[in-house]
């Protein structure tokens, strides 16, 4: 019976030491990854690029983390942290709206944004039949006009709409925009949003992304790559987009933060360029709450330019 007793208080005492440790690895990691940021103030010829995962909103849901009621805290907050970003081109991830068997036709967090924000329109977005909607891009109407846009999903039929990754897992994909600045010189934005749970998809919506992307390099355009890419800098996921000519942004510390604050790994959100697009001062990542609430459970990410073809 002692020995029992003995051996019962050595396996507590390795338990609290372990609990110990992974809450000292815990608090030193979310010390790693925080640190707040104001933007600085933008050069005349700068262009302001940023990405913002918002996360979907659940319709047929009233209560709890999510849903529409959820919503109604978040909106006002939301809405004061687009307005921070005093962007160019906002481009989002998650921005659904949804329920079991819906038509995808309602998109609350679109509609609310540009309704307080009439300085901005969207691409990106189209007849849900025919056009993904749920990444769109948000833009300056004084300073771009868009003239062109696209989508593919992340599949083996990447033409096909809402078709399901390469695993087969729900759907995902890229949307893109080409604009023009008043000065006539034009840009693409390839906006993605790449799985979180699968490193084999991530991999090859990768190399789908270099495929669709490479004619445009080709052809010497501007490209933004922005997004959710679930990867933190140095993955393979990123060194395939790098091998097309890409560059990303040194974004530091955390852009995700389970809607706790707790900044536990490094970022994940990122903004990457083509040759000739060049970074103007460091990358911000807004780690702060907006009228005393989180709007969603990533932090936007903001960086200047000046592009190539000005």
């Amino acid at each position: 019976m002692r020995l029992e007793v003995d051996v019962l208080r050595v396996v507590l005492k390795i338990i609290g030491l372990l609990l110990a440790a992974v809450t000292m690895t815990a608090c030193v990691q979310h010390y790693r990854n925080s640190g707040s940021a104001e933007l600085p103030d933008r050069a005349p010829d700068a262009l302001r690029m940023a990405t913002y995962n918002v996360h979907y909103i659940i319709l047929g849901q009233q209560t709890g983390p999510w849903s529409v009621g959820d919503w109604e805290r978040r909106k006002g907050p939301l809405d004061l942290a687009f307005k921070a970003l005093e962007a160019d081109v906002v481009t989002f991830q998650e921005m659904e709206s949804f329920a079991w068997g819906s038509d995808g036709s309602v998109n609350l967090t679109l509609d609310w944004l540009l309704a307080q924000n009439p300085d901005y329109a969207a691409a990106g977005v189209g007849d849900w039949q025919v056009f993904p909607s749920t990444q769109p891009i948000l833009y300056r109407r004084d300073r771009l006009r868009a003239i062109d846009q696209g989508w593919f999903f992340f599949s083996d039929t990447p033409d096909v709409i809402y078709s399901r990754t390469f695993n087969g897992s729900f759907p995902a994909f890229a949307s893109w925009v080409e604009f023009e600045r008043a000065n006539g010189a034009r840009f693409r934005v390839v906006n993605v949003h790449f799985e979180y749970s699968s490193r084999s998809n991530r991999l090859m919506s990768a190399e789908l992304v270099v495929a669709r992307i490479s004619p445009w390099i080709a052809a010497g355009e501007d490209v933004f790559l922005v997004g959710d890419i679930n990867a933190r800098l140095g993955a393979r996921t990123h060194r395939i987009l790098e091998g097309a000519g890409l560059s990303f942004a040194p974004v530091a510390g955390a852009t995700y933060h389970l809607n706790r604050g707790l900044n536990l790994f490094g970022a994940i959100d990122h903004i990457a360029t083509t040759d000739g697009i060049t970074l103007v001062g460091e990358p911000v990542v807004l780690r702060q709450k907006f009228d005393g609430e989180w709007p969603t459970d990533h932090y936007p990410v903001i960086a200047d330019f000046e592009l190539k073809n000005r």
